[in-house]
């Protein structure tokens, strides 16, 4: 085996032997080699090291690779498709951490229509699950704008939620078993694709959402649904943030289950997508302050859901809760709508130094909330570009301010401004009753807000967890608990 040693003085050869010898020396990346797209977050924010970036090919190697850092006292930073918004995946600048990716352990290992399960591996790309399960005439609802490149190990670490929350839950809730790697090397196997277990403690939970600072999860178990043959998308203009939540309740009580998706955007965060994403195509003048896509769907295909949407945007416009409204004609002019939707990230990242919330509120104080945040922060940075996009029915609302990219160039010189509009949108959603992540976690971004407005029980106890489990810390370290005093 060629040598590894380097001249890097915070390289260890010693490690990086034990490593090549576990995964092949191809699939590790060495400090002197191309490391940027491993150690860097997908919005740049967060700039770190590796001592190397290790590829295992399956759950043994993986839990090889842990249990020799685990043995020499080495930090291990999980990643996946490195898409996330808080830096959980990016190790620190100290070039001590492995950076763990889960790319190579991508296969299927069980589809069962009967069961409605679907068994894969924590690196399947989200999009390769849908269309595996598509192939057996069953869906996979978690659908983001990161779709094509995120893996599904990342969206069980960080309980994604994306736009099908609606009707279908969020990860934590389409998770039937997880196949985990714990801190010391241990597998837990708990990848029992069953509807019904009450054998003692649900493990799964504590790993769901814990951004890999409890373990890795290698595996999953995860639910399918019947495919909707049939489906009505509209997107409409509303005059105020109330009337979002008003035609909610209408369709809710003409179609059911059936309200798939709704999906809101404001006025502003449109105005950013048209500006910043060339290909997007907008149906109607941006006049009014709100726009919400709808989606029906159902599982028979001679349902007419046409009709009763019809009917509801119909009374809605009566009544001035509608002001204009688009109904797709075809496939094509659907994905046209959805593709707004998914350019929402996209767009914000081009048009500045975005500072993003992931605040969920109770539903009755959506709008309040919206509110809210939007004159509070033009008050404390008036010259922040407020806008809005969120997941209604389920009370997810991201307030993004976007500030000017020549006066505020990286997060050193935003970091007093980003302070002031952080407070005020936490202030506001304590206030209300919320949390201040519902789907994007917590990673490095959100620690220190974590620890201002959560209850100092509960943060407590998660320390006990993360130190029953991973008493050496070295579980991806500086992620998800607050700095302590």
């Amino acid at each position: 085996m060629m040598s590894l040693a380097l001249p890097d003085a915070t390289a260890d050869a010693a490690l990086l032997e034990a490593l090549a010898a576990i995964v092949g020396r191809q699939h590790v990346v060495a400090p002197d080699e191309d490391q940027e797209p491993y150690v860097v977050d997908w919005r740049g924010r967060y700039h770190g090291r590796a001592a190397a970036v290790v590829k295992p090919a399956d759950t043994a190697g993986v839990a090889a690779v842990v249990r020799l850092c685990a043995e020499r006292g080495v930090t291990v930073v999980p990643q996946g498709g490195n898409t996330g918004m808080c830096g959980a995946a990016t190790p620190d600048a100290s070039g001590q951490a492995v950076v763990l990716r889960l790319d190579r352990l991508n296969r299927v290992r069980a589809v069962s229509a009967l069961a409605n399960s679907i068994t894969v591996e924590a690196g399947c790309i989200l999009q390769v699950i849908q269309e595996e399960a598509a192939k057996v005439d069953r869906l996979f609802p978690l659908s983001l704008g990161a779709e094509g490149s995120c893996q599904i190990g990342g969206n069980i670490a960080t309980n994604a939620g994306g736009t099908a929350v609606l009707r279908y839950g969020n990860t934590r809730e389409l998770v039937l078993g997880l196949e985990v790697v714990l801190p010391d090397g241990t597998v837990l196997d708990r990848l029992h694709a069953l509807r019904k277990n009450s054998s003692g403690y649900d493990l799964k939970q504590l790993f769901i959402g814990a951004e890999g600072t409890l373990g890795i999860v290698t595996a999953a178990s995860l639910k399918l649904f019947p495919c909707p043959r049939v489906s009505a998308l509209a997107m409409v203009a509303l005059p105020e943030i109330e009337a979002v939540l008003t035609l909610m309740g209408r369709l809710r009580g003409a179609v059911g289950d059936r309200l798939a998706s709704l999906e809101a955007m404001s006025r502003g965060q449109i105005e950013v997508i048209a500006e910043h994403v060339p290909d997007v195509a907008i149906p109607f003048a941006l006049e009014a302050p709100w726009y919400l896509l709808i989606e029906l769907t159902d599982t028979l295909a001679a349902t007419d859901l046409r009709t009763p949407l019809e009917e509801v945007l119909g009374a809605a416009f009566e009544e001035g809760l509608v002001t204009d409204a688009v109904i797709a004609e075809s496939g094509a002019q659907a994905e046209a709508l959805w593709k707004i939707r998914h350019s929402v990230s996209e767009g914000s990242k081009r048009a500045g130094y975005v500072v993003s919330h992931d605040s969920v509120v109770p539903l009755e104080n959506q709008a309040l909330f919206a509110r809210n945040v939007e004159r509070r922060i033009a008050e404390v940075a008036p010259e922040a570009r407020i806008v809005m996009h969120g997941h209604i029915g389920d009370g997810n609302i991201h307030v993004l301010a976007i500030l000017n990219p020549q006066q505020y160039p990286d997060a050193a010189a935003a970091a007093p401004m980003v302070a002031k509009i952080n407070a005020v949108v936490d202030d506001e959603t304590a206030a209300l009753g919320g949390v201040i992540s519902a789907e994007h976690g917590i990673g490095i971004s959100n620690r220190g807000r974590l620890g201002r407005v959560t209850n100092p029980a509960e943060i407590a106890l998660m320390r006990r967890v993360k130190a029953l489990l991973d008493p050496a810390g070295l579980m991806n370290p500086g992620k998800v608990l607050p700095p302590e005093a």
